[in-house]
């Protein structure tokens, strides 16, 4: 169902091309706007493999110098032009969406808001008409240009540039040729933005590109200091939404998903209220539309009509398919109290260590490493309490890893309450 189109392409402009790439450098580097075809030859030139260290230092004058509103929507055209555009079925029009999260710790929302979705009759990047729904990785074939600057950017300290930051999101998801498109802008101690500040700033610069590129754009600003959920790790995570699909998913994640799919109902014209939307999105998984969905989509992408059923159903035994790390080990409270912070960034780098993420980008995964939550939020619990489950391989946890987790778990007195009330700070609306 998918067929690509490439009947844009980066226009050939004479004047650009007279310039060489040092001279394009040295205008950024001097604070001068880059045009339109100055973007688009440099970035012609990055797909056709000019010298890394020229590529590295336009990126380093680009952090250093910035970029006006103009530059960056050239620079976002320009990236989703340098490689196939999607395109889809007529009958699908006004219903291509997708969601885009900056990052989170234990952030498994697409798991649940995919299906839910489905279920409302959108169509998330499907190649399976009759399911609406697909969980895929970007292709060697789409915008090519930010594979590039992507791992260039790491090595070069130049991650943070707001400009980049918002062609490599925004360009991707217009070569989807998409619809309509929400971001779950995270901020805080576990989230690329520490402060709502930040966030806005990001958010702002990516809904203005997206809308200008033709997709229906909208941002919402979510709290990341706390884990979302109770679980982080591959397979417990994966295990987490499907309970979660189930109607049994904790009410953070519930929020989020519901949340983001009501803006998406709303934009398509599903819905004409954000409250109607996320009834829908919440009838959808209470009522089993949406897991039926994700059975379904596990279906079509390989997985075994048995396994499929059997994690879907009531009783599931998951760990019959889901491996089980070899050890389990939990951490108590030292003293009773409130919960009041869970520290997400301490878990996930812990987590890391133990072999739950990459450092490299060959470095293999171990999907049955992670993390549950045995408490929430607003908990009153006793000394001794079990508050923490890790599961992991050998060796064991170090000294210093458990350390680590135990500094993680803030409590308070006996009338505190935790700052963080609703995930959901604000959000730039649907137009």
């Amino acid at each position: 169902m998918i067929r690509t189109e490439t009947t844009e392409s980066f226009p050939c402009n004479n004047q650009a091309t007279m310039l060489s790439i040092p001279d394009l450098i040295k205008k950024k580097r001097d604070g001068n706007a880059l045009s339109d075809e100055d973007i688009q030859f440099f970035l012609q030139a990055v797909v056709e493999n000019i010298q890394e260290a020229q590529t590295g230092a336009m990126l380093m004058a680009i952090f250093t110098k910035g970029m006006v509103a103009t530059e960056t929507m050239a620079l976002t055209k320009a990236m989703k032009l340098s490689g196939e555009v999607l395109s889809w079925p007529e009958e699908w029009a006004g219903l291509v969406v997708d969601k885009h999260s900056t990052g989170g710790v234990g952030d498994k929302v697409s798991l649940v808001l995919a299906p839910a979705l489905a279920a409302c009759g959108l169509k998330l990047r499907s190649i399976l008409a009759e399911l609406g729904c697909v969980m895929v990785g970007q292709t060697d074939s789409l915008v090519p240009a930010d594979r590039i600057l992507y791992a260039l950017r790491d090595v070069t300290g130049t991650v943070e540039s707001l400009p980049l930051i918002t062609g490599s999101i925004i360009s991707k998801k217009a070569a989807e040729s998409l619809n309509s498109l929400v971001l779950d802008v995270k901020f805080g101690r576990a989230a690329f933005c520490k402060d709502l500040a930040s966030a806005k700033a990001l958010g702002e610069s990516m809904v203005t590109a997206g809308n200008n590129l033709g997709m229906k754009t909208s941002a919402v600003f979510t709290h990341m200091s706390n884990p979302i959920g109770r679980c982080i790790g591959n397979s417990v995570e994966v295990i987490e939404s499907l309970e979660t699909l189930k109607g049994k998913g904790p009410s953070d994640l519930m929020e989020l998903v519901s949340t983001l799919g009501g803006v998406l109902l709303v934009m398509t014209g599903k819905v004409s209220s954000l409250s109607e939307g996320g009834r829908l999105i919440t009838e959808s998984v209470t009522g089993g539309a949406a897991l039926a969905k994700f059975q379904a989509m596990m279906v079509a992408q390989g997985v075994s009509n048995e396994n499929a059923q059997s994690l879907c159903s009531a009783q599931a035994d998951y760990h019959s398919i889901l491996r089980r790390a070899d050890h389990q080990t939990e951490l108590r409270t030292h003293t009773q109290g409130v919960v009041m912070e869970i520290d997400g960034l301490v878990l996930a780098e812990v987590l890391h260590q133990l072999g739950a993420g990459r450092t490299n980008a060959g470095d293999p995964i171990n999907h049955s490493v992670g993390a549950e939550l045995l408490v929430s939020l607003g908990d009153s619990v006793n000394k001794g309490r079990p508050w923490l489950r890790i599961h992991f391989e050998s060796p064991a946890l170090t000294p210093d890893q458990t350390s680590r987790l135990e500094g993680a778990l803030t409590l308070g007195g006996s009338g505190d309450k935790p700052l963080r009330g609703s995930l959901i700070e604000d959000m730039i609306p649907p137009m």
